[in-house]
């Protein structure tokens, strides 16, 4: 019965379980679902009652940081309208300074306007009393006129021939007055700019000068080298000299023989052609001849390069090509010793610093200094001077106006119509003149010293004259009683205006008038 009971049980169990456990399961779920919304709820008021206590320390702390701030920029405020006070007082100060050197300044105008005033009248009483004297002296002079012509039983005519001669002396000496005032004060003014001008450019070009030769130096690796550049019967050496048109000097000293030669050009192909030959041992009048062809043609192309550079140095790139082969030629031409071409780059240095310093067009200036002796390298189919020359190649290759009047005019052999010509011609005696630039042959140099002596002594009471210092002064000796202190100056101003006009000189000549007065007398 049990077990009958027991199966009979089964299948309400089956119908009642799940619903009791649904239940079950509900109420677990609310109480769940109340319990965390409780513990949200919880959660959530004390984040807020943390954001309020947060919200009020921040609160505290900007109010803090603001009355800070406040305190600071009243501070930095009060400290600003004290410096300004400082600041104004200062400048108040100052003022009333000005003001007190103001009042002194115009009681100072005062008194000079008061000095000025009695100074204007003072002067105008004296220029009274000097047309008073004038007057004065006027009826002297004509009192003496004749009182002389009653004393001396002269007529009219040799009086007044007389008195010519006296104004004539004092018309004299009056000019040597003016002169002696003009001459010091143009060099108080114009020496003292035109040396400091001068002197810069010189100091700012400091050019190495190099005294060029008419022979050149080959050295020989033995001395069985002269044997075979002489070669059998002399061969080699009369077609190595018709090959360049050199002199070959072949002579005991040992280890060099010599080339000779006055044409540079023909000279440098000679040496370079010599070189090569020892270079390459094979010395015969057909290699000598291949040899000296080459060495031309190698020339050639080292006289355009040298051009081309000395353009390039410059920068002229608009430069005709035959005026840089000309360029490049000056290099093998000297003048006095001095090299040409460095000559003329030297003088084209030297323009443009004198054209900075005298505000002028630099570039143009410096074409001037390059090109002032393109002349000297036409050679000897040039006619004429070098200047009038190288101004009518210059003129063929299109050359500014002032580059070819600089050219024309830089040795006075026509007017110099720009500023530009001027500066040349300065330049180039600068150039010319430095010690060691240039070598004098003796005969000219005494030709030169002799005419500065002949020019001094040719002056109407001039003892003798002595030129010193290698041409550079003059002294002169006057006769005392023909010649006094005025007249002296007047002598010194004469001749050095004749030494201007008669001769060609580097740099300048100073002349010195010495007059002196002897007493002599012996104790017995």
């Amino acid at each position: 019965m049990r077990a009958i009971s027991n199966l009979l049980s089964y299948p309400i169990l089956i119908y009642v379980i799940p619903p009791v456990c649904i239940l079950i399961g509900y109420f677990i779920c609310v109480i769940t679902t109340k319990w965390k919304r409780w513990s949200a709820e919880k959660t959530s008021l004390k984040l807020v009652e943390d954001a309020k206590r947060e919200a009020e320390r921040i609160k505290k702390e900007a109010d803090v940081a603001i009355k800070e701030e406040l305190y600071r920029r009243r501070e930095a405020f009060e400290r600003e309208t004290q410096e300004t006070r400082q600041e104004l007082r200062q400048l108040e100060r100052r003022l009333s300074k000005k003001d007190d050197n103001l009042e002194r300044k115009l009681e100072i105008l005062t008194k000079k306007e008061r000095f000025v005033e009695a100074q204007q009248s003072s002067l105008a009483a004296k220029g009274k009393e000097i047309e008073e004297k004038c007057a004065q002296l006027e009826r002297t002079l004509e009192e003496e006129k004749e009182a002389l012509l009653r004393i001396s039983n002269l007529s009219r005519d040799e009086a007044e021939k007389l008195l010519l001669n006296r104004l004539e002396k004092e018309l004299d000496e009056k000019c040597a007055e003016v002169i002696a005032r003009f001459s010091q004060k143009a060099k108080e003014t114009a020496e003292q700019t035109a040396t400091a001008l001068i002197s810069t450019a010189i100091q700012r070009c400091a050019a190495d000068h190099i005294v060029e030769n008419v022979v050149s130096t080959i050295e020989l690796p033995n001395d069985e080298m002269k044997g075979r550049i002489i070669g059998r019967e002399g061969r080699n050496i009369r077609a190595f000299e018709k090959a360049t048109g050199i002199d070959v000097i072949v002579d005991d000293t040992p280890g060099i023989i010599v080339l000779s030669g006055f044409d540079s050009i023909r000279r440098e192909i000679a040496r370079m052609t010599m070189e090569k030959l020892i270079l390459d041992g094979r010395i015969h009048p057909a290699r000598i001849e291949e040899l000296a062809e080459e060495t031309k043609k190698e020339l050639e192309q080292i006289i355009q390069e040298t051009g081309k550079q000395a353009c390039f140095e410059f920068g002229f790139h608009n430069m005709h090509p035959e005026i840089i082969k000309l360029l490049g030629r000056l290099k093998y031409r000297t003048s006095f010793g001095q090299n040409q071409l460095a000559h003329s780059i030297e003088v084209a240095h030297l323009m443009g610093i004198l054209a900075g310093e005298l505000k002028l067009d630099t570039h143009l200036a410096k074409r001037c200094g390059l090109l002032h002796d393109i002349g000297k390298a036409i050679g000897p189919e040039m006619e004429g001077g070098h200047a009038s020359a190288g101004a009518e190649l210059a003129k063929r290759y299109e050359e500014k106006s002032e580059v070819v009047n600089a050219i024309a005019s830089h040795h006075e052999e026509v007017p110099a119509e720009s500023v530009y010509a001027v500066l040349v011609s300065a330049a180039d005696a600068i150039s010319a003149s430095r010690p060691g630039a240039r070598r004098e042959t003796l005969e000219k140099y005494v030709k030169r010293l002799e005419r500065l002596e002949s020019i001094a002594t040719s002056f109407s009471g001039v003892r003798s004259a002595y030129a010193i210092q290698a041409g550079r002064e003059v002294r002169v000796i006057v006769d005392p009683e023909k010649i006094n202190d005025k007249l002296a100056a007047k002598i010194s101003y004469d001749i050095a205006r004749e030494i201007e006009e008669e001769l060609e000189y580097p740099g300048e000549v100073t002349v010195t008038v010495i007059r002196e007065v002897r007493s002599v007398d012996t104790a017995k």
